[in-house]
């Protein structure tokens, strides 16, 4: 596969050295190393993601506006082929190559609060500096990705058709979420009002899409594949989701899962240092229910796919997508535990 495509980038094959890369979940990647330069080469998931096209016409356009008024910034974006494409179609389908950073690493476990600060202010940089763009320009790459009332719905109609087994194991799950339902009607609000704009926002904000230096700074943001029209609540929610906790979602043991409040302070710290002169006031108001959000539309998600027999993300043994959502449940739980203290943190 390789002899065809490097050549289509004006890479020779023979002369380079190519490696499975990172632990991305979606794209397939790897690293290619030549005798003078280091490259990512990506592979879409079309399964996933329908219009390559449209993530490669939003990337475009994010650059020209970046080169225009921010030049200083490192926006990560393929390289244009021979045939002077950056997305190239082959029988395989859909690839990008993209210049590799080097003296540069990413991190998929956070231990430390700096950290969290580092790529909660890259998030925040990177919707600041976009923050004039015309958002109406870029395509919608997820539909409803992060459109919780969808997310509601689709969870009530699999309560309603799930099998009785499945149902019965997760009566406690589902009436937990039934009573968390001011979550979804916050959310509608903030959609059929309009209470706040809709801006450039990431959508995948774990911290594996941060670069670092080597001084462990946050140099910019990667894996633009996700970038749309959206909440900032998704992104500042997302990094709540993903940051607080020392266990990840597929801790088992529910014992371990925590929220720790230096982090959460680092979150606000960081996208605030960006931010705080760009978001509105209401906004502002939002950034605690942020937290809730995600979580708490992670925690549907996984709880309908169970009840529809894992037919989206699949399960590695029986009871993953279960256990996903009591891990993502305690999780929520334990952050609105820690509402009040929250707000006093920010006040």
């Amino acid at each position: 596969m390789f002899d065809k495509i490097l050549p289509l980038y004006g890479i020779q094959p023979v002369e380079s050295d190519v490696q499975l890369f990172g632990d991305g979940l979606i794209n397939h990647t790897w690293k290619v190393t030549t005798k003078s330069n280091g490259y990512i080469l990506q592979q879409v998931n079309q399964s996933v993601f329908k219009r390559p096209m449209d993530i490669d016409e939003n990337v475009s356009r994010l650059k020209s506006y970046l080169n225009k008024t921010h030049p200083e910034y490192l926006f990560v974006s393929p390289i244009a082929g021979t045939s002077g494409n950056s997305l190239i179609e082959t029988p395989e389908g859909y690839f990008r190559l993209f210049p590799f950073v080097e003296n540069s690493h990413s991190l998929n476990v956070l231990n430390k609060k700096e950290e969290a600060y580092e790529g909660a202010k890259q998030f925040g940089r990177f919707s600041k500096l976009l923050n004039d763009f015309d958002v109406t320009q870029l395509h919608i790459t997820l539909p409803d990705f992060h459109n919780l009332t969808l997310r509601f719905s689709q969870f009530i109609s699999a309560v309603e058709n799930a099998p009785a087994q499945r149902k019965e194991q997760s009566t406690d799950l589902i009436n937990f979420i039934m009573a968390q339902r001011d979550i979804v009607t916050i959310y509608q609000n903030i959609v059929e009002r309009k209470e706040i704009p809709q801006r450039v926002i990431h959508h995948d904000t774990k911290i594996n899409n941060v670069l670092f230096d080597q001084q462990n700074k946050g140099i910019c943001v990667i894996d633009l594949d996700t970038v749309m029209p959206g909440y900032f609540i998704s992104d500042v929610g997302d990094m709540m989701r993903t940051y607080l906790s020392s266990a990840n979602e597929e801790e088992t043991d529910l014992a371990k899962i925590n929220v720790r409040k230096d982090f959460f302070k680092a979150i606000y710290d960081g996208y605030m240092k960006e931010m705080g002169d760009v978001l509105t006031a209401t906004e502002k108001q939002y950034f605690i229910y942020a937290g809730k959000f995600l979580i708490y539309m992670q925690a549907i998600r996984f709880l309908t796919d169970y009840l529809q027999n894992d037919i989206y993300y699949g399960e590695k043994y029986e009871g993953q997508n279960l256990n996903r959502t009591k891990n993502q449940v305690t999780l929520l739980k334990k952050y609105l535990e820690l509402e009040p203290e929250l707000k006093e943190m920010i006040s």
